[in-house]
């Protein structure tokens, strides 16, 4: 086991919770996220393939964004990541849909109104074939 106190992923986004403890059991139950690291009862580090995501307090007096940002998760099988959402009472933005660039795709919020997405490459579209323009796909 690795003792090092940051994740292994070059970019850890930080999401804001009312409810550390909870927030990173619902995120383990409706999304498949791993538990990596509990800071207290403020901080929770998790995983989720090579990526990572850190729970943090919600600021006394704050509300969740529920409207302009979101999380893009790539996964292997949308449609499962969609039932167990849902089964753990994710409400429903968008359910499972392919998508001209290759991707399947479904949109729902959390318990605090944050909203993911779950992306599962499908098919290898060139980007000018949807509007795209591509620079380096590398």
């Amino acid at each position: 086991m690795r003792n090092r106190s940051v994740p292994d992923s070059s970019v850890v986004p930080e999401i804001a919770y009312p409810d550390v403890i909870q927030a990173a059991e619902w995120l383990s139950q409706a999304f498949g996220f791993s538990k990596r690291l509990q800071i207290g009862n403020h901080r929770f580090q998790m995983t989720f393939g090579n990526g990572a995501l850190v729970v943090t307090e919600l600021p006394q007096g704050t509300l969740p964004d529920s409207g302009t940002r979101s999380v893009l998760v790539l996964v292997d099988d949308v449609d499962a990541v969609y039932e167990r959402a849902v089964t753990a009472g994710a409400e429903v933005v968008h359910p499972p849909e392919d998508q001209p660039y290759g991707e399947r795709q479904c949109s729902v919020r959390d318990f605090a109104g944050y909203r993911w997405t779950f992306s599962q490459s499908i098919a290898d579209v060139d980007p000018a074939a949807w509007g795209g323009t591509a620079f380096d796909l590398s």
